[in-house]
């Protein structure tokens, strides 16, 4: 069995789910990075649009990537299915550009319709991407409480404040 980077390669993931046509929200420490953010993340959060046609078109590119269950104790290669991406949990990845992790919410109702009015488009190497807006990031983060979460929140808000001064 392949082993699969520790780090996911980000412009490459991102270029992959852009030319499969998956409809993403790019959420997550990815998100923060794009933002302009001082900081790293080892893996891409998105929250995925959840018709059977999406599904399908993420389903095919992470099989095509060699994509496994992450957090499989027992290491037997278990490979993700059109269920698991159809449902609401957060299914963690392990491919061969890195860490994938599609969720298909990030908390009770807030899947890609209702968070797509709260992401910004922006154009990376050609591509239009959704990015999860600061201000929403920070509501997210807050709400979860995890302690890398409230790590992270000094530099989200510090990075809009900044965004913000930029602005006037």
């Amino acid at each position: 069995m392949r082993r699969h980077p520790s780090a996911a390669d980000l412009p490459a993931l991102l270029a992959k789910l852009c030319d499969a046509g998956v409809e993403f929200i790019v959420v997550g420490g990815a998100a923060a990075v794009i933002h302009g953010a001082p900081m790293t993340t080892n893996d891409l959060d998105i929250v995925h649009r959840r018709t059977p046609e999406n599904v399908a078109r993420l389903l095919a590119l992470v099989l095509q990537l060699d994509a496994t269950m992450r957090y499989d104790a027992a290491n037997r290669g278990l490979r993700p299915t059109a269920e698991m991406l159809a449902g609401r949990g957060q299914i963690n990845l392990s491919t061969s550009l890195g860490p994938l992790d599609p969720l298909c919410e990030l908390g009770e109702g807030q899947g890609y319709e209702e968070l797509l009015p709260h992401a910004e488009s922006v154009i990376d190497e050609g591509r239009q991407l959704h990015v999860l807006d600061l201000p929403t990031l920070i509501a997210v983060k807050t709400k979860a409480g995890r302690a890398k979460d409230r790590i992270v929140l000094p530099i989200l808000i510090a990075t809009l404040q900044e965004r913000d001064k930029a602005k006037r």
